[in-house]
């Protein structure tokens, strides 16, 4: 797994660095331009989500793309349980379906303020379904089991926003800011 993700950012950085910097000088010319205010980790945070965003992009477009295609799997749950529990296989087609979608269930909590899980199931569910319906436009297969999968990762980021969420306000309860 981590080799992925090292392949991936090894692949990547320099889309990555380029539209960072692209990204934080605009961002830093509206905020002075129309006299925004500046929050740095509200920045960071949007900024990891388009990092996030260009990753999964290239994961989804450029990835196996010398996999051959049969079209289409439209029966829940055949692609899952064809691999057994365990084998590198089952781990980069389950395991890695849901983990790429956890950060997006996190940020859309995030970018949407507390939100209620049916909307992170509903986004995640057209956002995978887009990618799906792309996917076999080039040439890849269309499996409703990463549909499924990547569902689950979402409401995984869902609940581990809602954790840190509810612990950053305890946390503010607990402790007296005013001293």
């Amino acid at each position: 797994m981590r080799y992925a993700i090292e392949k991936i950012f090894n692949n990547m950085w320099p889309m990555i660095f380029i539209c960072s910097v692209i990204l934080i000088v605009l961002r830093i010319a509206d905020v002075i331009k129309n006299k925004r205010k500046f929050k740095l980790y509200k920045e960071i945070a949007m900024l990891f989500f388009v990092i996030y965003m260009m990753c999964l992009f290239y994961v989804v477009t450029f990835q196996d793309i010398d996999v051959p295609t049969d079209g289409y799997n439209l029966v829940p749950f055949r692609e899952m349980f064809r691999y057994s529990i365990g084998s590198p296989k089952f781990y980069k087609n389950v395991i890695g379906n849901m983990l790429m979608f956890v950060p997006f269930g996190f940020f859309v909590s995030y970018i949407l303020r507390k939100t209620r899980l049916k909307w992170v199931i509903l986004i995640t569910f057209i956002i995978s379904l887009t990618i799906e319906f792309t996917q076999v436009n080039i040439g890849r297969i269309f499996d409703i089991d990463d549909v499924i999968l990547n569902v689950v990762g979402g409401s995984i980021g869902y609940y581990i926003f809602n954790i840190v969420y509810y612990f950053k306000i305890y946390l503010h309860k607990k402790i007296d800011f005013k001293r």
